[in-house]
Protein backbone atom coordinates (compact mmCIF):
# COMPACT_ATOMS: atom_id res chain seq x y z
CA UNK A 1 0.00 0.00 0.00
CA UNK A 2 0.95 3.58 -0.06
CA UNK A 3 2.41 5.69 2.56
CA UNK A 4 -1.49 7.06 2.95
CA UNK A 5 -3.42 3.68 2.93
CA UNK A 6 -3.98 1.51 5.76
CA UNK A 7 -2.06 -1.04 7.81
CA UNK A 8 -3.60 -4.18 8.25
CA UNK A 9 -3.41 -5.35 11.40
CA UNK A 10 -3.69 -9.14 11.92
CA UNK A 11 -5.63 -10.20 15.28
CA UNK A 12 -3.56 -10.93 18.61
CA UNK A 13 -3.97 -14.57 18.64
CA UNK A 14 -3.43 -14.84 14.62
CA UNK A 15 -0.11 -12.86 15.22
CA UNK A 16 1.46 -15.05 17.83
CA UNK A 17 0.70 -18.17 15.84
CA UNK A 18 2.08 -16.67 12.72
CA UNK A 19 4.92 -15.61 14.51
CA UNK A 20 5.69 -19.39 15.72
CA UNK A 21 6.21 -20.41 12.53
CA UNK A 22 9.42 -21.41 10.78
CA UNK A 23 11.26 -18.04 9.24
CA UNK A 24 10.88 -19.03 5.94
CA UNK A 25 6.87 -20.31 6.26
CA UNK A 26 6.11 -16.81 7.87
CA UNK A 27 8.16 -14.59 5.75
CA UNK A 28 6.33 -15.99 2.56
CA UNK A 29 2.83 -15.78 4.53
CA UNK A 30 3.89 -11.53 5.78
CA UNK A 31 4.73 -11.21 1.98
CA UNK A 32 1.72 -13.01 0.53
CA UNK A 33 -0.84 -11.15 2.90
CA UNK A 34 1.23 -7.98 2.61
CA UNK A 35 0.51 -8.48 -1.07
CA UNK A 36 -3.06 -9.48 -0.82
CA UNK A 37 -4.07 -6.00 0.80
CA UNK A 38 -2.37 -3.91 -1.78
CA UNK A 39 -4.25 -5.68 -4.14
CA UNK A 40 -7.58 -5.24 -2.56
CA UNK A 41 -6.62 -1.53 -2.46
CA UNK A 42 -5.92 -1.31 -5.67
CA UNK A 43 -9.07 -3.11 -6.48
CA UNK A 44 -11.00 -0.89 -4.78
CA UNK A 45 -9.70 2.21 -6.33
CA UNK A 46 -10.31 0.76 -10.17
CA UNK A 47 -14.17 0.47 -8.74
CA UNK A 48 -13.92 3.89 -7.88
CA UNK A 49 -12.36 5.08 -10.80
CA UNK A 50 -15.14 3.28 -13.18
CA UNK A 51 -18.12 4.45 -10.89
CA UNK A 52 -16.79 8.24 -10.44
CA UNK A 53 -16.41 9.78 -13.69
CA UNK A 54 -17.95 9.94 -16.84
CA UNK A 55 -15.58 7.26 -19.01
CA UNK A 56 -15.66 6.07 -22.76
CA UNK A 57 -17.13 2.61 -23.34
CA UNK A 58 -13.32 1.86 -24.54
CA UNK A 59 -12.27 3.19 -21.11
CA UNK A 60 -14.88 1.45 -18.90
CA UNK A 61 -13.78 -1.67 -20.48
CA UNK A 62 -10.77 -1.37 -19.70
CA UNK A 63 -11.13 -0.81 -15.98
CA UNK A 64 -13.48 -4.28 -16.10
CA UNK A 65 -10.77 -6.23 -17.24
CA UNK A 66 -8.36 -4.59 -14.73
CA UNK A 67 -10.30 -5.47 -11.73
CA UNK A 68 -11.01 -8.96 -13.62
CA UNK A 69 -7.00 -9.20 -13.43
CA UNK A 70 -6.92 -8.41 -9.75
CA UNK A 71 -9.74 -10.48 -8.62
CA UNK A 72 -7.48 -13.40 -10.17
CA UNK A 73 -4.72 -11.92 -8.47
CA UNK A 74 -6.53 -11.67 -5.18
CA UNK A 75 -7.61 -15.40 -5.82
CA UNK A 76 -4.23 -16.48 -6.05
CA UNK A 77 -2.96 -15.14 -3.34
CA UNK A 78 -5.57 -16.13 -0.85
CA UNK A 79 -4.86 -19.44 -2.08
CA UNK A 80 -1.22 -18.99 -1.21
CA UNK A 81 -2.03 -17.52 2.20
CA UNK A 82 -3.95 -20.45 2.88
CA UNK A 83 -1.11 -22.76 1.97
CA UNK A 84 0.95 -21.91 4.67
CA UNK A 85 -2.41 -21.05 7.32
CA UNK A 86 -3.21 -24.85 6.74
CA UNK A 87 -0.77 -26.20 7.89
CA UNK A 88 -1.88 -24.72 11.50
CA UNK A 89 -5.00 -27.50 11.60
CA UNK A 90 -4.32 -30.51 13.54
CA UNK A 91 -3.94 -33.17 10.84
CA UNK A 92 -5.14 -35.66 13.09
CA UNK A 93 -9.07 -34.78 14.03
CA UNK A 94 -10.85 -35.33 10.45
CA UNK A 95 -13.73 -35.64 12.61
CA UNK A 96 -13.61 -32.23 13.71
CA UNK A 97 -16.12 -29.84 12.38
CA UNK A 98 -16.00 -28.66 8.87
CA UNK A 99 -15.94 -24.58 9.06
CA UNK A 100 -17.47 -22.48 6.05
CA UNK A 101 -14.58 -20.95 4.98
CA UNK A 102 -10.75 -20.94 5.31
CA UNK A 103 -8.46 -18.98 7.41
CA UNK A 104 -7.44 -16.60 4.10
CA UNK A 105 -10.88 -15.91 3.24
CA UNK A 106 -11.62 -14.66 6.57
CA UNK A 107 -8.17 -12.53 6.50
CA UNK A 108 -9.47 -11.01 2.72
CA UNK A 109 -12.56 -10.04 4.38
CA UNK A 110 -10.09 -8.27 7.19
CA UNK A 111 -8.85 -6.53 4.51
CA UNK A 112 -11.94 -5.34 3.19
CA UNK A 113 -13.19 -4.14 5.60
CA UNK A 114 -10.03 -2.22 6.65
CA UNK A 115 -10.32 -0.58 3.79
CA UNK A 116 -14.07 0.26 4.04
CA UNK A 117 -13.15 1.96 7.83
CA UNK A 118 -10.16 4.14 6.19
CA UNK A 119 -12.30 5.35 3.19
CA UNK A 120 -15.16 5.78 5.33
CA UNK A 121 -13.23 8.09 7.93
CA UNK A 122 -11.91 10.04 5.10
CA UNK A 123 -15.27 10.86 3.39
CA UNK A 124 -16.62 11.54 7.31
CA UNK A 125 -16.06 14.86 6.72
CA UNK A 126 -18.22 15.65 3.29
CA UNK A 127 -20.53 12.83 3.99
CA UNK A 128 -22.97 12.33 7.06
CA UNK A 129 -23.91 8.99 6.04
CA UNK A 130 -20.12 7.59 5.95
CA UNK A 131 -19.70 9.46 9.41
CA UNK A 132 -22.59 7.39 11.26
CA UNK A 133 -21.46 4.32 9.58
CA UNK A 134 -17.78 4.26 11.39
CA UNK A 135 -18.97 3.04 15.01
CA UNK A 136 -20.69 0.16 13.01
CA UNK A 137 -17.90 -0.65 10.83
CA UNK A 138 -15.43 -0.62 14.22
CA UNK A 139 -17.82 -2.68 15.77
CA UNK A 140 -17.87 -4.98 12.79
CA UNK A 141 -13.81 -5.22 12.51
CA UNK A 142 -13.68 -6.30 16.29
CA UNK A 143 -16.17 -9.04 16.31
CA UNK A 144 -14.40 -10.36 12.73
CA UNK A 145 -11.23 -10.29 14.75
CA UNK A 146 -12.66 -11.91 17.34
CA UNK A 147 -14.29 -14.82 15.20
CA UNK A 148 -11.29 -14.73 13.44
CA UNK A 149 -8.76 -15.59 17.15
CA UNK A 150 -11.51 -18.17 18.02
CA UNK A 151 -11.52 -19.94 14.53
CA UNK A 152 -7.42 -20.24 15.14
CA UNK A 153 -7.64 -21.30 18.41
CA UNK A 154 -9.57 -23.92 17.66
CA UNK A 155 -7.59 -24.98 14.27
CA UNK A 156 -4.68 -25.42 16.67
CA UNK A 157 -6.48 -27.09 19.08
CA UNK A 158 -8.18 -29.93 16.61
CA UNK A 159 -11.37 -28.49 17.20
CA UNK A 160 -12.51 -27.25 13.57
CA UNK A 161 -11.04 -28.12 10.32
CA UNK A 162 -10.93 -26.11 6.89
CA UNK A 163 -12.49 -26.86 3.46
CA UNK A 164 -10.10 -27.46 0.57
CA UNK A 165 -8.56 -23.86 -0.20
CA UNK A 166 -8.19 -24.35 -4.02
CA UNK A 167 -11.34 -21.63 -5.80
CA UNK A 168 -10.80 -22.52 -9.03
CA UNK A 169 -11.81 -19.41 -10.21
CA UNK A 170 -11.86 -18.29 -13.92
CA UNK A 171 -11.52 -14.46 -13.81
CA UNK A 172 -10.21 -13.20 -17.21
CA UNK A 173 -10.82 -16.70 -19.39
CA UNK A 174 -14.58 -16.38 -20.42
CA UNK A 175 -13.74 -15.51 -23.87
CA UNK A 176 -14.66 -11.92 -23.79
CA UNK A 177 -12.19 -10.19 -26.59
CA UNK A 178 -10.58 -6.84 -24.64
CA UNK A 179 -8.97 -3.80 -26.17
CA UNK A 180 -6.04 -5.60 -27.58
CA UNK A 181 -2.50 -3.83 -27.27
CA UNK A 182 -0.45 -2.76 -29.84
CA UNK A 183 3.14 -2.70 -30.42
CA UNK A 184 4.34 1.17 -30.39
CA UNK A 185 5.70 2.26 -33.74
CA UNK A 186 8.75 3.90 -31.86
CA UNK A 187 9.35 -0.97 -31.11
CA UNK A 188 10.80 -1.41 -34.39
CA UNK A 189 12.08 -4.89 -34.06
CA UNK A 190 12.98 -7.38 -31.47
CA UNK A 191 14.85 -11.01 -31.15
CA UNK A 192 13.51 -13.09 -29.02
CA UNK A 193 16.45 -16.06 -27.59
CA UNK A 194 15.13 -19.35 -26.87
CA UNK A 195 16.60 -22.67 -26.05
CA UNK A 196 17.45 -25.37 -23.94
CA UNK A 197 20.20 -24.67 -20.93
CA UNK A 198 23.81 -23.98 -22.03
CA UNK A 199 22.72 -23.63 -25.54
CA UNK A 200 24.29 -19.83 -26.13
CA UNK A 201 21.33 -17.53 -25.34
CA UNK A 202 22.78 -15.27 -23.23
CA UNK A 203 26.38 -15.13 -25.54
CA UNK A 204 24.14 -14.75 -28.45
CA UNK A 205 22.36 -11.79 -27.29
CA UNK A 206 25.06 -9.96 -24.99
CA UNK A 207 27.07 -10.36 -28.84
CA UNK A 208 23.86 -8.56 -30.54
CA UNK A 209 24.19 -5.77 -27.90
CA UNK A 210 27.63 -5.60 -28.27
CA UNK A 211 27.80 -5.12 -31.96
CA UNK A 212 24.40 -4.02 -33.37
CA UNK A 213 23.65 -1.53 -30.04
CA UNK A 214 20.41 -3.65 -28.74
CA UNK A 215 18.98 -2.97 -25.81
CA UNK A 216 19.23 -6.06 -23.81
CA UNK A 217 16.56 -7.36 -21.36
CA UNK A 218 15.60 -10.47 -19.48
CA UNK A 219 11.90 -11.55 -20.41
CA UNK A 220 11.55 -12.19 -16.23
CA UNK A 221 12.65 -8.52 -15.31
CA UNK A 222 10.04 -7.19 -17.59
CA UNK A 223 7.62 -9.09 -16.39
CA UNK A 224 8.60 -8.73 -13.11
CA UNK A 225 8.63 -4.58 -13.61
CA UNK A 226 4.97 -4.86 -15.22
CA UNK A 227 3.58 -6.79 -12.48
CA UNK A 228 4.92 -4.19 -9.96
CA UNK A 229 3.70 -1.47 -11.77
CA UNK A 230 0.23 -2.66 -12.24
CA UNK A 231 0.00 -3.62 -8.45
CA UNK A 232 0.15 -8.04 -9.88
CA UNK A 233 1.46 -10.55 -6.77
CA UNK A 234 2.82 -13.45 -9.63
CA UNK A 235 2.80 -12.57 -13.49
CA UNK A 236 3.75 -15.76 -14.09
CA UNK A 237 0.69 -17.13 -12.82
CA UNK A 238 -1.22 -15.34 -15.37
CA UNK A 239 -2.36 -16.42 -18.65
CA UNK A 240 -0.08 -16.98 -21.84
CA UNK A 241 -2.00 -14.05 -23.55
CA UNK A 242 -1.86 -11.61 -20.00
CA UNK A 243 1.52 -12.18 -20.10
CA UNK A 244 2.31 -11.24 -23.53
CA UNK A 245 0.39 -8.31 -22.94
CA UNK A 246 2.63 -7.47 -19.99
CA UNK A 247 5.85 -7.60 -21.90
CA UNK A 248 5.17 -5.59 -24.99
CA UNK A 249 3.61 -2.98 -22.81
CA UNK A 250 7.31 -2.83 -21.13
CA UNK A 251 8.97 -2.96 -24.25
CA UNK A 252 6.67 0.11 -25.52
CA UNK A 253 7.19 1.74 -22.76
CA UNK A 254 10.83 1.67 -22.96
CA UNK A 255 11.21 2.42 -27.06
CA UNK A 256 8.66 5.67 -26.45
CA UNK A 257 11.06 6.48 -24.09
CA UNK A 258 14.47 6.20 -26.08
CA UNK A 259 13.50 6.34 -29.81
CA UNK A 260 17.09 6.23 -30.64
CA UNK A 261 16.95 2.53 -29.67
CA UNK A 262 16.26 0.54 -32.98
CA UNK A 263 16.71 -3.32 -31.96
CA UNK A 264 16.10 -5.11 -28.38
CA UNK A 265 16.85 -8.70 -27.49
CA UNK A 266 14.33 -10.68 -24.83
CA UNK A 267 16.04 -13.76 -23.00
CA UNK A 268 14.97 -16.27 -22.52
CA UNK A 269 11.95 -17.80 -23.86
CA UNK A 270 11.10 -20.40 -21.63
CA UNK A 271 7.10 -20.56 -22.59
CA UNK A 272 6.01 -21.47 -25.58
CA UNK A 273 2.19 -20.35 -25.01
CA UNK A 274 3.15 -16.92 -24.21
CA UNK A 275 5.70 -16.13 -26.61
CA UNK A 276 3.54 -17.67 -29.44
CA UNK A 277 1.12 -14.68 -27.86
CA UNK A 278 3.46 -12.51 -28.32
CA UNK A 279 4.23 -13.05 -31.97
CA UNK A 280 0.28 -12.67 -32.59
CA UNK A 281 0.08 -9.50 -31.14
CA UNK A 282 3.83 -8.13 -32.57
CA UNK A 283 4.20 -10.21 -36.06
CA UNK A 284 7.22 -9.52 -37.95
CA UNK A 285 8.54 -6.98 -35.20
CA UNK A 286 9.29 -9.79 -33.18
CA UNK A 287 12.02 -12.47 -34.25
CA UNK A 288 11.94 -15.66 -32.33
CA UNK A 289 15.59 -17.28 -32.42
CA UNK A 290 15.69 -20.99 -30.67
CA UNK A 291 19.55 -22.27 -30.25
CA UNK A 292 19.97 -25.64 -30.64
CA UNK A 293 23.19 -27.75 -30.02
CA UNK A 294 23.07 -31.19 -28.60
CA UNK A 295 22.94 -32.32 -24.95
CA UNK A 296 26.74 -33.77 -24.43
CA UNK A 297 28.23 -30.49 -26.17
CA UNK A 298 25.90 -28.09 -23.79
CA UNK A 299 27.29 -29.82 -20.47
CA UNK A 300 30.69 -29.50 -21.82
CA UNK A 301 30.56 -25.78 -22.52
CA UNK A 302 28.82 -25.62 -19.09
CA UNK A 303 31.56 -26.64 -17.12
CA UNK A 304 29.24 -28.64 -14.55
CA UNK A 305 28.13 -32.30 -14.52
CA UNK A 306 25.37 -33.99 -16.69
CA UNK A 307 22.57 -33.81 -13.74
CA UNK A 308 22.96 -30.47 -13.25
CA UNK A 309 22.08 -29.38 -16.66
CA UNK A 310 19.59 -32.11 -17.03
CA UNK A 311 17.62 -30.87 -14.15
CA UNK A 312 17.61 -27.38 -15.59
CA UNK A 313 16.56 -28.86 -18.87
CA UNK A 314 13.27 -30.37 -17.34
CA UNK A 315 12.51 -27.31 -15.73
CA UNK A 316 12.63 -25.61 -18.71
CA UNK A 317 11.00 -28.50 -20.78
CA UNK A 318 8.00 -28.54 -18.06
CA UNK A 319 7.08 -25.05 -19.20
CA UNK A 320 7.35 -25.67 -22.68
CA UNK A 321 11.35 -24.24 -23.57
CA UNK A 322 12.01 -27.29 -26.40
CA UNK A 323 8.24 -26.59 -28.36
CA UNK A 324 9.57 -22.92 -29.15
CA UNK A 325 11.74 -24.34 -31.84
CA UNK A 326 8.55 -24.77 -33.87
CA UNK A 327 6.95 -21.65 -33.53
CA UNK A 328 11.08 -20.03 -34.29
CA UNK A 329 11.40 -17.65 -36.81
CA UNK A 330 15.22 -18.83 -37.29
CA UNK A 331 16.70 -21.88 -35.63
CA UNK A 332 20.18 -22.10 -35.05
CA UNK A 333 22.48 -25.12 -34.76
CA UNK A 334 24.81 -24.13 -32.48
CA UNK A 335 27.32 -26.80 -32.45
CA UNK A 336 29.61 -24.99 -35.11
CA UNK A 337 32.44 -22.59 -34.79
CA UNK A 338 31.89 -18.80 -32.95
CA UNK A 339 32.12 -17.34 -36.30
CA UNK A 340 29.32 -19.06 -37.91
CA UNK A 341 26.79 -18.20 -35.04
CA UNK A 342 28.54 -14.75 -35.08
CA UNK A 343 28.00 -14.72 -38.67
CA UNK A 344 24.14 -15.65 -38.42
CA UNK A 345 23.37 -13.71 -35.80
CA UNK A 346 24.11 -10.50 -37.49
CA UNK A 347 22.15 -11.44 -40.24
CA UNK A 348 19.12 -11.65 -38.12
CA UNK A 349 19.72 -8.84 -36.05
CA UNK A 350 20.61 -6.64 -39.30
CA UNK A 351 18.99 -8.24 -42.34
CA UNK A 352 21.04 -6.96 -45.64
CA UNK A 353 18.62 -5.80 -48.09
CA UNK A 354 18.07 -5.18 -51.78
CA UNK A 355 19.59 -1.60 -53.06
CA UNK A 356 19.15 0.25 -55.82
CA UNK A 357 22.65 1.54 -56.86
CA UNK A 358 23.41 4.05 -59.53
CA UNK A 359 25.32 2.22 -62.45
CA UNK A 360 27.79 4.51 -64.61
CA UNK A 361 30.11 3.50 -67.49
CA UNK A 362 33.94 3.87 -67.01
CA UNK A 363 33.91 6.78 -69.47
CA UNK A 364 31.39 8.25 -67.47
CA UNK A 365 33.80 8.79 -64.35
CA UNK A 366 35.96 11.41 -66.10
CA UNK A 367 38.67 8.41 -66.43
CA UNK A 368 41.47 9.19 -69.45
CA UNK A 369 40.89 6.94 -72.21
CA UNK A 370 43.35 3.80 -71.64
CA UNK A 371 42.23 3.80 -68.52
CA UNK A 372 38.50 3.83 -69.02
CA UNK A 373 39.11 1.14 -71.68
CA UNK A 374 41.26 -0.78 -69.20
CA UNK A 375 38.24 -0.72 -67.19
CA UNK A 376 35.43 -1.66 -69.17
CA UNK A 377 36.95 -4.67 -70.61
CA UNK A 378 37.57 -6.17 -66.62
CA UNK A 379 33.91 -4.82 -65.88
CA UNK A 380 32.67 -7.29 -69.34
CA UNK A 381 35.26 -9.88 -68.11
CA UNK A 382 33.38 -9.96 -64.73
CA UNK A 383 30.24 -9.37 -65.64
CA UNK A 384 30.42 -12.90 -67.89
CA UNK A 385 31.02 -14.64 -64.76
CA UNK A 386 27.55 -14.29 -64.29
CA UNK A 387 26.28 -14.46 -60.36
CA UNK A 388 28.89 -15.22 -58.92
CA UNK A 389 30.21 -11.93 -59.23
CA UNK A 390 27.62 -9.59 -57.42
CA UNK A 391 29.04 -6.55 -57.93
CA UNK A 392 32.12 -4.28 -59.27
CA UNK A 393 32.57 -0.44 -58.49
CA UNK A 394 35.94 2.17 -58.56
CA UNK A 395 35.92 4.20 -55.35
CA UNK A 396 36.82 6.93 -53.57
CA UNK A 397 38.21 9.33 -55.98
CA UNK A 398 36.42 8.48 -59.11
CA UNK A 399 33.43 8.15 -57.51
CA UNK A 400 33.77 11.81 -55.80
CA UNK A 401 34.94 13.04 -59.70
CA UNK A 402 38.64 14.12 -58.34
CA UNK A 403 40.48 11.62 -59.76
CA UNK A 404 43.68 12.75 -60.86
CA UNK A 405 46.11 10.72 -63.58
CA UNK A 406 49.27 9.96 -61.96
CA UNK A 407 48.29 11.03 -58.34
CA UNK A 408 44.94 8.76 -57.51
CA UNK A 409 44.49 4.88 -57.36
CA UNK A 410 42.32 2.65 -58.26
CA UNK A 411 40.89 1.76 -55.71
CA UNK A 412 38.19 -1.21 -56.39
CA UNK A 413 35.80 -3.33 -55.19
CA UNK A 414 34.44 -6.81 -55.78
CA UNK A 415 31.93 -8.52 -54.50
CA UNK A 416 32.26 -11.75 -55.16
CA UNK A 417 31.56 -15.80 -54.36
CA UNK A 418 34.78 -17.54 -52.83
CA UNK A 419 34.39 -20.09 -55.45
CA UNK A 420 34.60 -17.10 -57.96
CA UNK A 421 37.70 -15.59 -56.31
CA UNK A 422 40.51 -17.05 -58.92
CA UNK A 423 38.58 -16.44 -62.00
CA UNK A 424 38.69 -12.68 -60.77
CA UNK A 425 42.28 -12.62 -59.97
CA UNK A 426 42.88 -13.54 -63.75
CA UNK A 427 40.54 -10.98 -64.53
CA UNK A 428 42.35 -8.30 -62.34
CA UNK A 429 45.98 -9.36 -64.04
CA UNK A 430 45.03 -8.78 -67.47
CA UNK A 431 43.52 -5.21 -66.21
CA UNK A 432 47.11 -4.44 -64.78
CA UNK A 433 48.17 -5.45 -67.80
CA UNK A 434 46.07 -3.08 -69.85
CA UNK A 435 46.33 -0.22 -67.60
CA UNK A 436 50.03 -0.43 -68.03
CA UNK A 437 51.33 2.18 -65.67
CA UNK A 438 48.59 4.76 -66.43
CA UNK A 439 46.97 3.49 -62.95
CA UNK A 440 47.97 1.82 -59.70
CA UNK A 441 45.04 -0.43 -59.03
CA UNK A 442 44.36 -1.17 -55.46
CA UNK A 443 41.47 -4.64 -55.35
CA UNK A 444 39.57 -5.23 -52.60
CA UNK A 445 37.45 -8.56 -52.89
CA UNK A 446 34.92 -9.56 -50.41
CA UNK A 447 32.02 -12.49 -50.54
CA UNK A 448 28.55 -11.78 -50.32
CA UNK A 449 28.38 -13.63 -46.74
CA UNK A 450 31.09 -11.47 -45.50
CA UNK A 451 29.50 -8.11 -46.13
CA UNK A 452 25.85 -10.15 -44.78
CA UNK A 453 27.70 -11.18 -41.47
CA UNK A 454 29.30 -7.60 -41.53
CA UNK A 455 32.54 -8.25 -41.24
CA UNK A 456 33.35 -5.02 -42.65
CA UNK A 457 36.45 -3.02 -42.09
CA UNK A 458 35.63 0.40 -41.65
CA UNK A 459 36.74 1.61 -44.85
CA UNK A 460 34.79 -1.28 -46.58
CA UNK A 461 32.08 -0.05 -44.57
CA UNK A 462 32.28 4.00 -45.77
CA UNK A 463 32.83 2.55 -49.40
CA UNK A 464 28.85 0.85 -49.02
CA UNK A 465 27.60 3.86 -47.36
CA UNK A 466 28.82 5.67 -50.51
CA UNK A 467 27.65 3.44 -53.07
CA UNK A 468 24.18 3.26 -51.22
CA UNK A 469 24.30 7.17 -50.95
CA UNK A 470 24.72 7.41 -54.72
CA UNK A 471 28.75 6.65 -55.85
CA UNK A 472 28.49 4.79 -59.15
CA UNK A 473 28.98 1.00 -59.81
CA UNK A 474 30.46 -0.42 -62.89
CA UNK A 475 28.52 -3.64 -62.06
CA UNK A 476 25.68 -4.84 -59.92
CA UNK A 477 23.81 -8.17 -60.13
CA UNK A 478 20.02 -7.66 -59.83
CA UNK A 479 19.41 -9.48 -56.71
CA UNK A 480 22.56 -7.79 -54.85
CA UNK A 481 21.81 -7.52 -51.28
CA UNK A 482 23.84 -5.35 -48.62
CA UNK A 483 23.96 -4.65 -45.31
CA UNK A 484 22.37 -1.01 -44.89
CA UNK A 485 25.08 1.23 -43.64
CA UNK A 486 23.88 4.27 -41.18
CA UNK A 487 25.84 7.57 -41.02
CA UNK A 488 26.29 6.43 -36.60
CA UNK A 489 28.05 3.26 -37.86
CA UNK A 490 30.33 5.46 -39.56
CA UNK A 491 31.05 7.88 -37.09
CA UNK A 492 31.79 4.58 -34.37
CA UNK A 493 33.78 2.67 -37.16
CA UNK A 494 36.00 6.30 -37.55
CA UNK A 495 36.66 5.86 -33.42
CA UNK A 496 38.15 2.20 -34.59
CA UNK A 497 40.17 3.44 -37.64
CA UNK A 498 41.75 6.73 -36.48
CA UNK A 499 44.10 5.18 -34.10
CA UNK A 500 46.06 3.04 -36.84
CA UNK A 501 45.67 6.33 -39.33
CA UNK A 502 47.62 8.37 -36.49
CA UNK A 503 49.85 5.56 -36.12
CA UNK A 504 51.04 5.26 -40.02
CA UNK A 505 51.03 8.68 -39.91
CA UNK A 506 53.64 9.25 -37.35
CA UNK A 507 55.95 6.29 -39.04
CA UNK A 508 55.25 8.49 -42.48
CA UNK A 509 56.33 11.46 -40.26
CA UNK A 510 59.66 10.63 -39.76
CA UNK A 511 60.49 9.45 -43.18
CA UNK A 512 59.19 12.00 -44.38
CA UNK A 513 61.56 12.92 -47.58
CA UNK A 514 59.92 13.83 -51.08
CA UNK A 515 59.08 10.50 -51.70
CA UNK A 516 56.66 10.03 -48.92
CA UNK A 517 54.60 13.36 -49.57
CA UNK A 518 51.81 11.27 -51.51
CA UNK A 519 51.24 8.70 -48.69
CA UNK A 520 51.77 11.08 -45.88
CA UNK A 521 49.25 13.57 -47.78
CA UNK A 522 46.58 11.12 -48.20
CA UNK A 523 46.89 9.78 -44.50
CA UNK A 524 46.82 13.85 -43.62
CA UNK A 525 42.73 13.96 -45.42
CA UNK A 526 42.32 10.73 -43.91
CA UNK A 527 43.22 11.02 -40.35
CA UNK A 528 40.48 14.72 -41.28
CA UNK A 529 37.83 12.55 -42.84
CA UNK A 530 37.71 10.18 -39.16
CA UNK A 531 37.40 13.15 -37.13
CA UNK A 532 35.16 15.21 -38.96
CA UNK A 533 32.90 11.76 -38.78
CA UNK A 534 32.83 11.75 -35.07
CA UNK A 535 32.02 15.20 -35.21
CA UNK A 536 28.93 14.57 -37.77
CA UNK A 537 30.19 16.56 -40.51
CA UNK A 538 30.55 15.01 -43.96
CA UNK A 539 32.79 16.67 -46.18
CA UNK A 540 34.12 14.69 -48.96
CA UNK A 541 36.99 16.06 -51.09
CA UNK A 542 40.72 16.69 -49.71
CA UNK A 543 40.33 20.40 -50.36
CA UNK A 544 36.89 20.56 -48.36
CA UNK A 545 37.80 18.07 -45.92
CA UNK A 546 41.41 19.60 -44.42
CA UNK A 547 39.23 22.87 -44.80
CA UNK A 548 36.58 21.78 -42.33
CA UNK A 549 39.17 19.81 -40.04
CA UNK A 550 40.85 23.50 -39.85
CA UNK A 551 37.66 24.80 -37.79
CA UNK A 552 37.59 22.00 -35.23
CA UNK A 553 38.22 23.62 -31.63
CA UNK A 554 41.51 24.29 -30.67
CA UNK A 555 43.31 23.04 -34.04
CA UNK A 556 45.25 25.59 -35.97
CA UNK A 557 44.44 26.39 -39.71
CA UNK A 558 46.16 23.22 -42.14
CA UNK A 559 47.48 25.97 -44.81
CA UNK A 560 48.56 23.29 -46.87
CA UNK A 561 48.51 23.98 -51.10
CA UNK A 562 45.45 22.51 -52.91
CA UNK A 563 44.99 19.27 -54.22
CA UNK A 564 45.60 19.91 -57.66
CA UNK A 565 48.61 22.08 -56.52
CA UNK A 566 50.54 18.79 -54.82
CA UNK A 567 49.60 16.64 -57.76
CA UNK A 568 50.60 18.81 -60.24
CA UNK A 569 54.18 19.11 -58.02
CA UNK A 570 54.00 15.31 -57.50
CA UNK A 571 53.83 14.66 -60.78
CA UNK A 572 56.39 16.88 -62.21
CA UNK A 573 58.98 15.41 -59.59
CA UNK A 574 59.15 18.28 -57.46
CA UNK A 575 57.32 17.10 -54.55
CA UNK A 576 59.88 18.95 -52.62
CA UNK A 577 57.82 22.36 -53.05
CA UNK A 578 55.06 21.10 -51.28
CA UNK A 579 56.34 18.75 -48.73
CA UNK A 580 57.14 21.17 -46.28
CA UNK A 581 53.75 22.89 -45.64
CA UNK A 582 52.21 19.44 -45.94
CA UNK A 583 54.73 18.23 -42.82
CA UNK A 584 53.70 21.42 -41.20
CA UNK A 585 49.83 20.68 -41.02
CA UNK A 586 50.69 16.82 -40.22
CA UNK A 587 52.48 18.07 -37.17
CA UNK A 588 49.71 20.37 -36.33
CA UNK A 589 47.08 17.78 -36.34
CA UNK A 590 49.13 15.19 -34.12
CA UNK A 591 50.32 18.13 -31.37
CA UNK A 592 46.35 18.80 -31.54
CA UNK A 593 45.57 15.02 -30.86
CA UNK A 594 47.94 14.45 -28.42
CA UNK A 595 46.76 17.48 -26.49
CA UNK A 596 42.82 16.07 -27.25
CA UNK A 597 43.41 12.73 -25.42
CA UNK A 598 46.18 13.90 -22.79
CA UNK A 599 45.02 13.31 -19.16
Amino acid sequence: MTQNSPLLVLPPSLSRTVAALPDKDRNRLDDTITRLHTVNGRLWDTEDRVRGALLSAAQVADCKREIDQLNAERNLLAERADEVLGSLADAGRADAPLHTETLASVVDRLSVLTLRIWHSERAAARDELARRRIPALHGQREELCAALDALVSDIVAGRRRLPVPARFKLYGRDGAAPAEIKPSRRLRRVLAFGGLSECGKSTSAEFVQRTCGAQRFKIGFLLRQAAHREGLADPYALSPRRQAELLLGELNRFADAHIDTELFTIESVHDDASIAELKRLMGDALQIVYLDASFALRVERSGTPAQAVAAKDEIKMSRGAHQVAALADHVIDNTGSIAALRARLRRIAAPPASTALRAATPYGLGLPAAVASATADFTDAVRAYGPDVRLAALTGSPGEGSWIAGWSDLDLLVIAEHEAIGRVHEALEQYRTALGGAASLGPTLVTPGELTARRLTPRLAFVLHQLQQGSPVLHAAPSLELPTISRGELAFAAVRELPQVILTMRRLRADAGPTALRQLYKHLVLACRLLLREHNQWDSGPDRILAAASRMPGLTALATPSLAEISSAWRGGEAELVLKPVTVAVDQLLTWYAAQLAA
